[in-house]
């Protein structure tokens, strides 16, 4: 039996202190809340811990779009149920783009799946091209994943919509329909067209919609 390390593909991003995720917004400040020097003084056998503290948006690295990131009554991250983030059966479409449309998808069944689309634009990570003319979705492909019930939809990009527009029809469409969004993933190129199990959990907090995930694919599931 093959080992179980083989068959389970990291596809999120490190995290990293005063890193860039999106232009405009703060990188974060990752330091010691509590260090190992300081805690030495409380204990009388050696030990010593770190606790760490961490100041950061919730769009940074990898993460996880929630309807509630849309929409003020939609679904928040405390309210997501597990089985739509944990194990979903994946498939993945390839194109470069920059816009990918409806006929990307021709042919694939997303029923109920997560569809995570590689483009490739990951080789740009935390350099000035990631941030701009990046591979999208049109709106007429996050019309038909809806239609065609899809449950979650990734993508190796800066954003799944066109940021050179100001709106944002493909968050709109797929949040509205409570289809979840992982963005700025990474490593879709080690994943096969299909055959495998998506995993994206982020935390249970009340009153957030977006926030960072270690996404993982399982192979041969």
């Amino acid at each position: 039996m093959a080992d179980r390390t083989e068959r389970l593909v990291d596809l999120s991003h490190v995290i990293e202190d005063g890193m860039t995720t999106y232009k405009g917004l703060p990188g974060p400040h990752i330091c010691d809340f509590w260090s190992r020097e300081h805690s030495a003084q409380y204990y009388d056998d050696g030990a010593t811990f770190q606790i760490g503290r961490i100041d950061m948006v919730a769009n940074t690295g990898t993460y996880l779009d929630a309807p509630f990131h849309r929409f003020a009554e939609g679904a928040d991250l405390a309210a997501l149920n597990l089985a739509t983030l944990a194990g979903l059966e994946g498939v993945v479409v390839r194109s470069e783009g920059p816009a990918i449309g409806p006929e990307a998808f021709a042919g694939r069944d997303v029923a109920g799946k997560a569809v995570l689309v590689h483009t490739g634009w990951d080789r740009h990570w935390r350099t000035e091209a990631y941030q701009s003319g990046h591979p999208f979705l049109t709106e007429a492909a996050a019309q038909l994943l809806v239609e065609r019930g899809a449950k979650l939809v990734g993508m190796d990009s800066h954003n799944i919509d066109d940021t050179a527009r100001r709106a944002r029809p493909v968050h709109t469409h797929l949040l509205g329909a409570g289809v979840l969004i992982c963005e700025h993933m990474t490593n879709l190129g080690a994943l096969p067209d299909a055959g495998f199990r998506f995993t994206a959990v982020p935390p249970k907090v009340r009153g957030m919609g977006t926030f960072p995930v270690r996404a993982f694919a399982q192979l041969g599931g």
